[in-house]
Order: C-alpha cells, then sequence, then structure tokens
C-alpha cells in the first residue's frame, strides 16, 4: 500500500519543491520570470518560440499550410524553447507570454508589436489575418469556432490528466488513470461520432478546428502520444482514423510536424526554421553529418 492510498489533504497545502514526477524540475505555484534572458529575432514579421509538442505543432502547421497556399507573408522564424530547461521563465519569454507556456507569436508587422499567446489565439489570428482556414459563412464559422473551444477546453484531460497519471506521474495510481482514460474514450466518441457526418470538423473545410485538434487527437489515433494506441484501443475509432491519416498526409502537415521538433530521428528534426528552404539543408540529420 502506497502513501497515497491513505493520503489526507491537509487544512491548508504547502508546495513541496522537487515533487511531481518527470516534470517536478520546471513545475512551481507561481508566476513570473526566474532569470533574466532575451530572446532572438530573426528576419521575418512574425516570430514563433515554442516547441513541438501538440499545442506547438498547431501554430507550425497554421504557419505551414498558410505558406502552402503561396501567403509569402506568412514566412516565420521559428526558435525552440526548452521548456525541461525552464526557458519559458526567462525575462523575454515572459514579457510576451505571462502564463509561461508554448508556444508564443509576436507579429512585428504591426505599427507596434502584437503579442499573441495560447495556441487557439495564434490560430485565430492567423487565421483572420490572411483569410484563411476560418470559414466565412456565419453558421459553419460558428461550426468551426464550437471546435476549437471544444478541443482548448478538452485537451486538458488528456495531456494534464490522461498523460500526466499513465505516462509521467512518479508512480501509477489506478483511480486517476481509470478516471481519464474514461473522459479521454469520451471524447474520442464525441470526435468520431462528429466525423462520421462531416469530412471535417466545421463541416466540408479544412479549418483551423482541426489544425488545432489534430496534434492532440490524430496524434493519440495514429499511436504517437503516450504510447496508449493499444491502451485506448484507438483503432475502434475509424472515423477520427480517416480524419487523422487524411491529415497526416498533408505536406504542410508533415512540415510543420519537424518544426522546432528536439527528439525522435534526426531527419525529422528541425529544430530552428527560419527559410523554406531549411527543412531540405538544416534538418538535424544534415547538420550532424557536416561534424
Amino acid at each position: 500500500m502506497s502513501d497515497n492510498d491513505n493520503y489526507t489533504p491537509p487544512k491548508v497545502w504547502t508546495w513541496e519543491q522537487g515533487s511531481g514526477g518527470k516534470f517536478a524540475n520546471i513545475n512551481r505555484p507561481v508566476a513570473g520570470p526566474t532569470h533574466e534572458a532575451e530572446l532572438s529575432v530573426g528576419k521575418h514579421d512574425f516570430q514563433l518560440y515554442s516547441l513541438a509538442t501538440p499545442n506547438g505543432v498547431k501554430a507550425t502547421v497554421m504557419f505551414e499550410e498558410l505558406l502552402e497556399l503561396g501567403h509569402a507573408g506568412a514566412e516565420y522564424d521559428a526558435w525552440p524553447i526548452n521548456i525541461g530547461e525552464g526557458e519559458q521563465f526567462s525575462s523575454g519569454y515572459v514579457a510576451i507570454n505571462p502564463n509561461s507556456k508554448i508556444p508564443v507569436m509576436v507579429d512585428y508587422g504591426t505599427s507596434t508589436p502584437t503579442r499573441v499567446f495560447e495556441s487557439g489565439s495564434i490560430l485565430v489570428y492567423l487565421a483572420e489575418k490572411f483569410g484563411e482556414f476560418l470559414p466565412s459563412d456565419p453558421a459553419t464559422r460558428t461550426e468551426a469556432m464550437n471546435w476549437l473551444f471544444w478541443q482548448m477546453g478538452s485537451a486538458p484531460y488528456l495531456g494534464g490528466g490522461f498523460g500526466h497519471f499513465y505516462a509521467y506521474a512518479p508512480e501509477k495510481m489506478q483511480y486517476p488513470i481509470d478516471r481519464f482514460t474514461m473522459e479521454v474514450k469520451r471524447q474520442l466518441h464525441v470526435l468520431d461520432r462528429r466525423l462520421a457526418e462531416s469530412q471535417y470538423l466545421a463541416g466540408g473545410e479544412y479549418s483551423i478546428a482541426d489544425i488545432a485538434t489534430w496534434p492532440w487527437y490524430g496524434a493519440l489515433a495514429l499511436g504517437r502520444l503516450y504510447d496508449a494506441g493499444e491502451f485506448l484501443q484507438v483503432q475502434e475509432y475509424e472515423h477520427v482514423q480517416r480524419w487523422a491519416k487524411e491529415i497526416d498526409a498533408r505536406p504542410a502537415v508533415r512540415r510543420g510536424r519537424m518544426v522546432n521538433r528536439v527528439w525522435g530521428e534526426p531527419h525529422e528534426q528541425l529544430r530552428e526554421r527560419h527559410d523554406a528552404s531549411d527543412f531540405e539543408h538544416r534538418t538535424q540529420d544534415k547538420l550532424e553529418s557536416k561534424g
């Protein structure tokens, strides 16, 4: 029997520094910077500071989709933020994202630089700026926003709930794993029912709702998240599977998954992205081969 079996919450919670499993070294109950450090700024109007987690992939896929459509103004610099080392708590980072999460973006093409934090906000900002991936028809636009906000509200159960207790907690505990597994499977069923009646989440048109949802639930359906595909029996959700594979095949999505990626196969890592040619010349395998 573990200590957790007999845990009684105290009257006043106090922070025990270093507790919390894999991410204990960066988790803390206060906000604000921990150290002074400025952020790098490249040549493009759009500067993205991120990492290729599901939330980070939303932003890089959006940029690559816009470039795929020929929007030269969507060129961007993408800088990796090592969240495991606490780089999101630098003074420069906190100045543009007081919540110290990735991704965050700065648009230097406005009269004064515009900071945009929260992945959903980044998607809406870019969609409205370039007039893409957010339907103009009011009813369809509202449906896209419905599913975008559904994703923003649902993913914490998948990431902070299921993912934490299934993959990252210092010990396995049945109650939280059962609780969040039930919710994640319910969410997959919600998606499956929607995608049984519609090619994409907002209807027949690929939108920011799909771009937001795919890095989480598409990755889960394709067996790329938490090594939990068999545990969740993701193959049972046939319409989610169809949707996930269709989006996975998009060239912009394949590129977007590579940006700010610092793990996995070297040929799939483009740790910094400053030009479209970087995908050909600056992936990690090519940099390593140069010595």
